[in-house]
């Protein structure tokens, strides 16, 4: 696919067959815009189903991995892609409809004037409706997050961001070691740690009604690991 627009649309999906095709066409809502699926060889054909979808909507790019490899190595692929296509902004957003992608036209008026933007559940207008396990790690990993790099910022964790590609010369995603889910916070720190502002939008985020998560429970340890990792390199 060539490039046809200045803004890049980003998800990764995994046996998300039941959701793919509602959040592709809501996407599309949105006007001049690409987007880039990066399919890990879901068991559930997902990637039959973007193929399908493909013939409908040229705007559509479609790359498929040989096996599972991960959400942090999907994104920094990604955002290179996006970087190699001179796209002016880059968003990212979850497959599994926990994000509303209505709100992207927020985040394309946001990142006219910002360098980074996340949607973020944990601050005024924002709302969190994962069951009671996984909201109360949720909400108390950011506070713990927040908390130890002393910043304002009430999300780190959730995938909903935006990147304005001409502002973040500096950034690059390669940089980020952290991996699994716990790159998504190490985004954010590597972001401040190059004094780029991160700018906030509420969100309101649900929990998925169709297939099952892919967050294990080893994630805990291993953010928890970045997170001492993070600190100690910053001193």
């Amino acid at each position: 696919m060539k490039k046809k627009n200045n803004i890049l649309i980003f998800t990764a999906t995994y046996n998300e067959s039941e959701n793919i095709k509602k959040l592709i066409i809501n996407i599309n809502k949105n006007n001049n815009i690409d987007i880039l699926v990066i399919d890990d060889s879901s068991p559930d054909q997902t990637f039959k189903i973007l193929v399908k979808l493909k013939k409908k909507y040229r705007n559509i790019k479609l790359i498929k991995r040989k096996k599972k490899l991960g959400l942090d190595t999907a994104h920094k692929y990604a955002f290179n892609y996006a970087r190699k296509n001179k796209y002016k902004k880059f968003i990212t957003l979850d497959a599994d409809l926990s994000h509303d992608p209505f709100k992207i036209k927020k985040f394309i008026k946001i990142l006219d004037k910002n360098e980074f933007v996340i949607g973020s559940r944990y601050m005024r207008g924002g709302k969190c409706l994962m069951k009671k396990n996984r909201f109360l790690v949720s909400k108390y990993g950011n506070l713990l997050i927040k908390f130890i790099f002393n910043t304002n910022c009430s999300e780190f964790t959730t995938s909903y961001r935006g990147f304005n590609m001409e502002k973040l010369k500096r950034f690059n995603l390669n940089s980020v070691r952290a991996t699994g889910y716990s790159f998504f916070m190490g985004t954010i720190i590597e972001l401040i740690r190059l004094g780029y502002k991160i700018t906030e939008t509420p969100i309101i985020f649900r929990d998925r009604l169709h297939g099952k998560s892919k967050i294990e429970k080893i994630e805990l340890l291993r953010t928890i690991y970045y997170l001492i990792y993070l600190k100690l390199k910053k001193h």
